[in-house]
């Protein structure tokens, strides 16, 4: 095996490197559809005595470590090399699946070291993806530097191309009866075949020190602006870490940050880089933070797995993304992400009214057609418009909406989950006062919400409702919360209309200027 892959390394390095980096984003699908399909395992919720906000954190601790790995990375990775950060990456996955292994063997018998296992496990893993984005993304933008946005849209067929395999092993294995151990320690096979395929290949030198760009200019592209938003989601993040710690010490933290990094450029940044920066928060949230909870969102509306859902929209994605050339040539970039934006808005209003296999599915077509491009082609318009930025501005594009996701996204979409369904219980509680039933609980001071507490609904509502209508008030009540979930996709298309009115105008802001141009580095001088 070990001359095989010798052999094509020699024959065409460039695109065995490709196919290296490809493998690496298939590792970390793994990793998180995995791990997503775990916090959406009933009887594992249970045990580990989580409501939906804080499987929302849960989820979110494997999303927002993945911002600071790819956005420190991108800081160093020009002086550690691109072959010490595909090592590093390597080595967080596998201890990840060596801590979820064991959480999951021992869960029965200590449910709260198995809760801080998964829980850790999930940053750690987390700063390995991150990693291997950091590395991934300037490598394929510097082999096909005149063909960005097409390469790195088939790059990224990866991710959708990893959920759909894991996804299909991991149903395959619930199938089977198999335990949740033996799922998660999946992560192992890809792990191993791209750090067999990485470690002896030699990384090219980006495009941008190539050029003999300085550090202080590529930073300088970022901008105090764009420090602000790191600062700031930094700073939640520590809040949310750290509970009882002193939130002036962490505003100082995320102040500190950005002092440092204007006194250091001394410039904002690039407009249109900071207005990009914005746009991938709802960007990241409707695509990653939906893909991770569609699942638990779509089980009680379906009778067979949920996951088949994710797994299904992975697919179309995957397929799309390789032929993303001939696609952006005729729409452009900014016209695709208008019409994804469109497709996404109709796909998730769709999914939240949709009865029956056939129109679940073609809703879900609906919005996997919507949520294919989105990433990519926002890398493919970030590296063509700030080539100076090199590797930071690329990747922190990818990182700030990791951590928006990780920090606000799971949780936010947790927080309306729960008020949809009070909405929803609502009708069949009128009798009794919203102070009895309902919690109030807010992330970060942030992020408000109430959560139903249904034994007290039980206790104060179904328990004392006439005997004749008792069982009938139970099941509709049971089945106006089951509902709740998917009627709540309806509220997350508030993410893609932002993104299209903001699409719409640097849209028009381009074609005021002559039309859409990708900027090289010539130009850039």
């Amino acid at each position: 095996m070990s001359d095989s892959i010798t052999k094509k390394r020699d024959q065409d390095p460039n695109m065995f490197l490709f196919w290296g980096c490809f493998i690496a984003l298939i590792t970390t699908a793994f990793g998180f559809i995995t791990r997503m399909f775990l916090l959406d395992d009933p009887a594992i919720i249970s045990t580990l005595g989580l409501d939906p906000a804080q499987v929302g954190a849960y989820k979110g601790i494997q999303v927002w470590p993945f911002a600071l790995s790819i956005i420190i990375f991108s800081l160093i990775i020009d002086k550690v090399g691109y072959k010490f950060s595909m090592m590093f990456a390597f080595v967080c996955q596998f201890i990840w699946a060596v801590m979820g292994v064991f959480a999951l063997a021992t869960i029965e018998s200590d449910p709260e070291r198995a809760k801080l296992l998964i829980y850790w496990g999930g940053l750690i893993l987390a700063l390995g993806n991150g990693t291997v984005e950091a590395f991934i993304n300037p490598v394929v933008a510097t082999m096909f530097d005149k063909d960005k946005t097409k390469w790195l849209n088939i790059l990224h067929a990866g991710w959708p191309g990893g959920l759909v395999i894991a996804g299909i092993l991991t149903i395959l294995m619930e199938s089977m009866e198999l335990e949740w151990k033996y799922k998660l320690a999946t992560i192992a096979i890809p792990a191993l075949v791209y750090f067999a395929m990485l470690i002896r290949v030699q990384f090219p030198k980006q495009e941008r020190v190539a050029a003999g760009i300085s550090y202080k200019e590529m930073l300088s592209e970022f901008g105090i602006l764009g420090a602000a938003v790191v600062g700031f989601l930094v700073t939640l993040q520590l809040m949310d870490f750290f509970p009882d710690g002193n939130r002036l010490l962490f505003i100082g933290i995320g102040i500190a940050m950005v002092v440092s990094f204007g006194a250091y450029t001394k410039s904002l940044g690039r407009p249109l880089m900071f207005v990009l920066i914005l746009i991938m928060m709802p960007l990241a949230t409707t695509e990653i933070g939906t893909d991770g909870w569609i699942s638990g969102i779509m089980a009680n509306a379906v009778t067979f797995h949920a996951g088949w859902i994710l797994v299904y929209t992975s697919f179309i994605m995957m397929v799309l993304r390789f032929f993303a050339g001939p696609i952006v040539h005729n729409l452009t970039a900014l016209g695709l992400l208008i019409l994804s934006c469109v497709l996404a808005i109709a796909g998730l209003w769709s999914l939240s009214i949709a009865e029956g296999v056939v129109i679940i599915f073609l809703a879900a077509t609906l919005y996997a057609l919507g949520k294919t491009f989105f990433w990519p082609t926002m890398l493919g318009i970030v590296s063509e418009q700030t080539p100076r930025g090199g590797a930071l501005t690329l990747n922190a594009i990818s990182g700030i909406g990791m951590l928006a996701v990780g920090t606000l996204g799971f949780p936010y979409i947790g927080a309306l989950q729960a008020d949809k369904e009070i909405q929803e219980v609502k009708p069949y509680i009128q009798n009794v006062q919203e102070k009895d039933i309902l919690t109030e609980k807010s992330i970060y001071e942030i992020i408000k919400y109430k959560t139903l507490d249904m034994d007290k609904v039980e206790d104060l509502v179904i328990d004392k409702a006439p005997n004749a209508d008792r069982v009938k008030l139970q099941e509709q009540i049971q089945k106006a919360s089951d509902g709740s979930g998917q009627k709540a996709l309806a509220s997350m298309t508030r993410f893609p209309l932002i993104m299209l009115v903001c699409y719409i105008l640097i849209w028009i802001y381009f074609k005021m200027k002559g039309g859409y141009k990708p900027v090289t580095l010539s130009d850039a001088h």
